[in-house]
């Protein structure tokens, strides 16, 4: 599908295998959606350990900040995760319905409410109604079961066309490790520490602080290499949780962990492209790769100057090989760079080279290759060894429709 990229379709994925130690359950509670699943527990066996990536926003919602509390501690037994209305910006109001979602839920699970994690996704200023996520808790508690995990992935969507799902597994030994992973997120999503929803679980014995630089190593080449629109949501949050169930040997074993961190890598990968080829109104997937930076955080940050741009997004939208709009793009993101050695190719083909068109080259050549779904960008600043790859979506007239009667 993604040039050099393998990932499976989540729409042919119709069950996730169990994780021990892992139980789920949904419920319709009736926050904003009619008649539709909109929250979402996941139970874990006592003892098991968690991590987490959050948004860096400076209105970061109360689940946020709650969740980033309770990440101190490193043990979980319960996510609830509501669909519809964010509890951002919500005041006291917002802080209030998280402490009494984890409080209920500890009582219901006979454990701490700094076990207990939350998120919410929807409308910025809505509060959940806290009666109706109070009404849903019993019922959730009492219809957890291991393979809910499809049900769980439809819970959390908002503005998601499908369910974005992936499952790895890991030989160590006799044993199988397994890890699955459900995300949400189509719009509001540019790369700050984390750019979803997100929620990881395996069966693997992995203390919090390795679990902690497992995933964030993972997401540093995944969720944080993705754009839909350039914008940061409030409640961008991504968990992982570890029960310990596996009887295969500990995560210290320096050779099972990397075996498991390049699963994690293309688990999160597999996750993030999901969200981003379903970005809201996107009809493409675009990969941009930049080379020859002088380190690798330049190359990262001449990418996302590309992936961000509103006008490279809406030329390839609309099939339009301007390719100037890529080198403007490239020139606004402050990396000193030489546009004499600078080279560009889209598609495999060669466009631009030592700060100039090529001879020869006519844009109708890449007329083919721009009415694809999957369009690769590759731009050599002609430096040093510095190289990146991230992932965006066109810029469509749906896109425009979508966010502009989001409320409404």
């Amino acid at each position: 599908m993604v040039i050099g990229v393998k990932r499976p379709p989540a729409r042919e994925i119709k069950e996730m295998p169990a994780i021990a130690g892992v139980g789920l359950a949904t419920a319709k509670a009736g926050i904003r959606y009619p008649d539709r699943s909109d929250v979402m527990l996941m139970c874990m066996s006592p003892g098991s350990s968690i991590a987490g990536v959050f948004t860096t926003s400076r209105t970061a919602s109360p689940p946020v900040k709650w969740c980033r509390e309770n990440l101190k501690g490193g043990v979980v037994r319960a996510i609830v995760v509501n669909s519809g209305n964010a509890n951002a910006f919500t005041g006291a109001t917002g802080r209030e319905i998280v402490r009494e979602t984890a409080a209920q839920t500890a009582e219901l699970l006979n454990c701490s409410a700094s076990e207990v994690f939350v998120a919410s996704t929807g409308i910025i200023g809505e509060p959940p109604p806290l009666s109706k996520l109070l009404q849903a808790l019993p019922v959730l508690a009492g219809s957890i079961a291991p393979t809910k995990w499809m049900e769980a992935a439809t819970a959390i969507r908002t503005t998601d066309s499908y369910e974005k799902v992936s499952t790895k597994t890991i030989k160590c030994l006799d044993e199988t490790v397994t890890i699955n992973g459900i995300a949400k997120g189509a719009g509001m999503v540019a790369p700050q520490m984390a750019t979803t929803l997100a929620f990881i679980a395996t069966d693997a014995a992995i203390e919090h602080s390795v679990l902690q630089n497992c995933l964030r190593s993972a997401i540093d080449k995944s969720f944080n290499c993705i754009s839909i629109d350039g914008d940061t949501s409030t409640s961008d949050t991504i968990l992982m949780v570890a029960t310990g169930a596996s009887k295969a040997p500990l995560a210290k074993d320096e050779q099972f962990l990397a075996a498991f961190q390049k699963q994690l890598d293309e688990l999160c990968l597999e996750l993030a492209l999901q969200v981003v080829s379903d970005g809201e109104g996107a009809t493409k997937l675009i990969e941009i790769s930049v080379s020859g930076a002088l380190d690798a955080a330049a190359a990262h940050r001449v990418a996302m100057s590309i992936a961000n741009s509103p006008l490279v997004k809406a030329a390839i939208g609309g099939g339009d090989a301007n390719w100037g709009r890529i080198i403007m793009a490239a020139g606004k993101a402050g990396v000193e760079f030489d546009q004499a050695a600078l080279n560009l190719k889209i598609g495999g083909i060669p466009v631009a080279s030592k700060g100039e068109k090529l001879d020869g080259f006519h844009e109708n050549q890449l007329s083919t290759h721009m009415k694809q779904s999957a369009i690769l960008v590759e731009l050599d600043l002609g430096l040093a060894q510095g190289k990146a790859t991230v992932w965006t979506c066109d810029l469509t007239e749906e896109y425009v429709r979508a966010n502009g009667s989001y409320r409404t």
